[in-house]
């Protein structure tokens, strides 16, 4: 190897770390790149052959093979039929045009204002926060839970070529004529199967909702208070969303009809509202209909925990009222069986399908096909039908025993409302203390609870704590639930 440059006389003296979790046919690869960019190696050297570069480096021919073959593949070398293989002129003439041009001030990429408008949203209350008395969370029981395990494991032994490619951006036709079913008994939904698109959940469908229905500038009613997450992403799409106060009866149609005439469309939780859980009445939910009609704007209905109501019938939908297809109506098995799932539904006027279903692809082409069989499967079976029963029963043991131990030991501080429905309740602080403070000191105690006031837009808030039940055990809630009323009580008396 007299021959050899001393370009690669440096490249032979560099060591290789065979400690290193990097492959020694990656870290010659590296090595010579780098010799290129830098001009160690100038345009038109001679690469040594494999075999010699193996000798010299103590490795296998294989692993030097490998490296030349992606050095090839990028175009750092070139090889020439007969005569070898030699440092590419292109890529060496740039780096060296590069290193002999005067330096030049960098200027790094600004931070866009789209991005900006993104909103940062506090990682340490995500809901994936295992704490009581956290939102949104779920138990499965070991029955649904080896259900589950069962039918999974059925679907992927029976997985064929079909289920592994593409398919319909709705998504299965036999999950979407279940779930149609479904709707139609448990939620009174005026609906057929072609009308249902599947979603990874409210989120989605909500958001495909939005670019559909809406242009920038257009105004939309939000409940206030009302879900964050739901304005957030109407300020992204550069609508303007105009908070409707909610009493008792649900949103204020009179107030929204004066406020905002010209709204193209409403979003709205009438089953069970959030946060407050109150549920919208019948002459509301007529007077929001009509008003649609009048303006030839759209509702969209998110009835994100419709299978969990303790006491009474379950509540007819709003879009089962809808006689003129102005209601888009959005759910989600995630809560019904667990977060993980991701995989939710809507219900889409005809004459929005196209639009609908055409957003759906663009946006992650079609829903997962093995999650949708065994939803599929489960739903088909009855096994779906049963987990609900049985948690709606679980979950109204642990909302009464929240309810009870905080009104028992808050010493007359808190009123707790006892919700008919949902998976959360609201505890209203008495003397008006600030509920944003008593967030931060649970959470120091070891506590997640949301103070309501942070979603309220323009009306004034009461202050109060949110607290979900639905993913937490008895003997977990009694002993939280004290240390917290405790909590409320001693803030009170300071």
């Amino acid at each position: 190897m007299a021959s050899t440059s001393q370009g690669w006389a440096d490249f032979y003296a560099w060591q290789l770390d065979r400690a290193s979790r990097t492959s020694l046919s990656r870290q010659i690869y590296m090595q010579v790149r780098s010799a290129v960019l830098s001009g160690a190696l100038r345009a038109g050297a001679r690469v040594p052959s494999s075999r010699a570069m193996a000798l010299r480096l103590g490795v296998a021919r294989a692993s030097v093979v490998s490296a030349y073959e992606q050095l090839l593949a990028e175009g750092y070398v070139d090889s020439r039929h007969g005569s070898g293989t030699f440092i590419s002129g292109e890529v060496a003439g740039l780096a060296r045009r590069r290193r002999a041009a005067p330096p030049r001030v960098i200027k790094r990429a600004a931070v866009p204002t789209s991005a900006r408008a993104f909103p940062d949203f506090e990682r340490s209350a995500v809901q994936g926060e295992a704490r009581p008395f956290n939102t949104g969370r779920t138990l499965i029981d070991a029955r649904t839970a080896e259900t589950w395990r069962s039918l999974t494991h059925r679907a992927v032994r029976r997985l064929g070529p079909n289920d592994l490619g593409y398919a319909d951006p709705a998504g299965l036709a036999e999950l979407r004529a279940n779930i149609c079913d479904y709707l139609r008994v448990a939620r009174a939904v005026r609906c057929e199967p072609d009308q249902i698109v599947i979603t990874a959940g409210t989120q989605q469908a909500i958001d495909i909702a939005i670019r559909v229905l809406l242009a920038p500038g257009d105004e939309v009613w939000v409940e206030d208070p009302g879900y964050p997450l739901t304005h957030a992403q109407l300020l992204l799409a550069q609508v303007q969303p105009r908070a409707i106060p909610v009493d008792v009866e649900g949103l204020m149609v009179d107030v929204g009809r004066r406020t905002a005439s010209r709204a193209r469309a409403v979003f709205v939780t009438p089953s069970h509202q959030f946060p407050i859980g109150v549920a919208m009445s019948m002459a509301r939910r007529l007077e929001l209909l009509a008003w649609a009609r009048q303006s030839g704007a759209f509702i969209v209905e998110d009835d994100y925990t419709s299978e969990f109501r303790y006491s009474g019938p379950a509540l007819a939908s709003l879009q089962g009222l809808d006689h003129s297809e102005q209601v888009i109506y959005v759910g989600t098995l995630n809560k019904a069986l667990f977060p993980g799932l991701r995989i939710g539904y809507a219900v889409v006027p005809r004459a929005l399908l196209p639009a609908f279903i055409g957003a759906r692809y663009l946006i992650d082409r079609q829903p997962a096909t093995l999650q949708q069989v065994v939803v599929s499967e489960f739903m088909q079976q009855g096994h779906f039908a049963a987990h609900i029963r049985r948690m709606r029963l679980l979950y109204r043991e642990q909302r009464d025993a929240l309810a009870e131990t905080l009104t028992r030991r808050a010493a007359g501080r808190l009123d707790v409302e006892l919700p008919d429905q949902g998976m959360h309740l609201v505890a209203y602080l008495r003397d008006g203390s600030s509920d944003l403070a008593i967030e931060a000191a649970a959470r120091r105690a070891g506590i997640v609870v949301r103070a309501i006031s942070r979603f309220y837009r323009a009306a004034r808030p009461r202050p109060g704590l949110m607290l979900g039940f639905s993913g937490f055990p008895r003997q977990l809630i009694v002993p939280a639930a004290a240390r917290l009323a405790a909590l409320v009580a001693n803030r009170g008396r300071n």
